[in-house]
């Protein structure tokens, strides 16, 4: 475990140097984690292995899918990430670290078409950690940079919320076989049946 946390911690440190992005700029970090009833090698398997299809467990996204030849998660593994049905809000995003000893790996948006944020300073950390008796927890460090600057306080919370509707996606998802996403239009149902 205290590896784990030594890894974790020399990747964040590292990030900047090794993923093409400057992170120079002054940007806003928030982390955000659920504890799952679910086993840590599924939860791996849904939000890495299977990178792309991450529309198949998040409330907001209307269609994801692999970019530049890439066939399943991985290091340098692209996907994209349509926010509505016109492809106008997208997020075209790249693993650029991947530790899959630790469940971790790193993610960089390389575009953001639609969303008010700069991708040169935006990127998140996952982490999946196995809590034992087939739960597990899964978190994500985000670290973003909005363009213009001052919306980042506003983003940032919106960003958390998010986020903690991504993870109780991803667990219904998990555990009913269910598509969750924005063209299904269910997560508002979805979300009174869990706890925050």
């Amino acid at each position: 475990m205290r590896l784990s946390i030594i890894v974790f911690s020399i990747s964040i440190l590292l990030s900047g140097f090794a993923y093409g992005q400057s992170m120079d700029k002054k940007y806003k970090s928030f982390e955000v984690s659920r504890d799952l009833p679910i086993a840590a090698e599924k939860v791996w398997e849904a939000v890495a292995l299977d990178y792309g299809k991450i529309a198949e467990s998040h409330p907001k996204i209307w269609y994801s899918g692999y970019e530049a030849g890439s066939l399943k998660g991985g290091l340098n593994a692209q996907r994209r990430c349509d926010f509505n049905k016109s492809g106008s809000r997208v997020l075209h995003e790249q693993i650029v670290d991947w530790d899959p000893e630790n469940m971790l790996f790193v993610n960089r948006v390389l575009e953001a078409g639609g969303f008010p944020i700069d991708p040169d300073n935006t990127r998140a950390t996952y982490k999946v950690t196995d809590l034992g008796e087939g739960k597990s927890r899964i978190s994500m460090k985000m670290e973003f940079r909005s363009k213009p600057s001052f919306m980042m306080g506003m983003l940032k919370s919106q960003f958390q919320k998010l986020l903690a509707d991504y993870f109780i996606a991803l667990e219904h998802h998990l555990t009913t076989g269910e598509v969750v996403n924005a063209k299904e239009g269910n997560y508002k149902e979805i979300k009174k049946k869990y706890s925050k």
